[in-house]
């Protein structure tokens, strides 16, 4: 099985660069990106994000903090283009699960990424709201959780082997941090992986021997200390 790769960013120049790429299978963004690419006006920036990435999947998050406004913002992003996926984070502000909103939305065919997933029984309750005949995506944020000092690999075990037999679910791995996690996602099997484009350039260069690797790390060092002019 393909381990998807998407983009997670929201800079628009990355956003063209990284559209043309066979490597790149779709795009995710959250309000955190969109407000470091300098976007001001929220439906304006999505819509020339659109405008580049036209065909492949693209995740646009809500940012309201009850369910009647989620939905509300929910209805009015998905209008905007066939491919797009409405992020819902899996609670609140306040802790609140947003199965209600979950749900509404899965039922009416829209399609979901329910993000910020940081444990098997978030997946499972996610799970029992979603219409299992609409595409929808669960993003575990395993890069944040490895920050705290946490596996995230048992919980993704987990979530795989619950989710695998309904098609139109997939297990999204968030917040990546390094390269190799796209070797831990496909040996999870996990169906989908995104990464920021500093990590996307780095697997694809997979393949280098060890022989180049170590012969490319003496050559940086060499070139530094000879740039610094550095003597004993």
């Amino acid at each position: 099985m393909k381990t998807k790769i998407f983009c997670d960013i929201a800079d628009l120049k990355s956003i063209k660069l990284y559209n043309k790429k066979k490597i790149v299978d779709g795009f995710t963004t959250n309000p955190s990106l969109m407000r470091l690419a300098g976007a001001n006006n929220y439906k304006n920036y999505c819509l020339k994000i659109l405008k580049i990435c036209r065909k492949k999947p693209i995740s646009f998050e809500v940012f309201a903090d009850n369910q009647k406004k989620m939905l509300y913002q929910a209805y009015k992003i998905n209008k905007w283009a066939k491919n797009i996926y409405v992020k819902i984070p899996v609670v609140n502000s306040k802790g609140i699960f947003m199965g209600k909103v979950i749900k509404e939305l899965s039922s009416k065919g829209i399609k979901l990424n329910i993000t910020a997933v940081y444990t098997f029984e978030q997946t499972k309750k996610i799970l029992n709201c979603l219409d299992k005949k609409t595409k929808s995506i669960i993003s575990i944020f395993a890069g944040r959780m490895a920050d705290k000092g946490k596996d995230p690999v048992p919980i993704f075990k987990k979530s795989i082997s619950l989710t695998k037999r309904y098609k139109n679910i997939e297990i999204l791995w968030a917040s990546t941090r390094e390269a190799y996690n796209f070797i831990q996602a496909k040996q999870l099997k996990c169906n989908i992986i995104t990464m920021p484009p500093k990590v996307i350039n780095k697997v694809s260069s997979f393949g280098k021997s060890s022989k180049a690797l170590t012969l490319d790390t003496v050559k940086g060092f060499l070139i530094d200390s000879n740039k610094s002019k550095f003597k004993i």
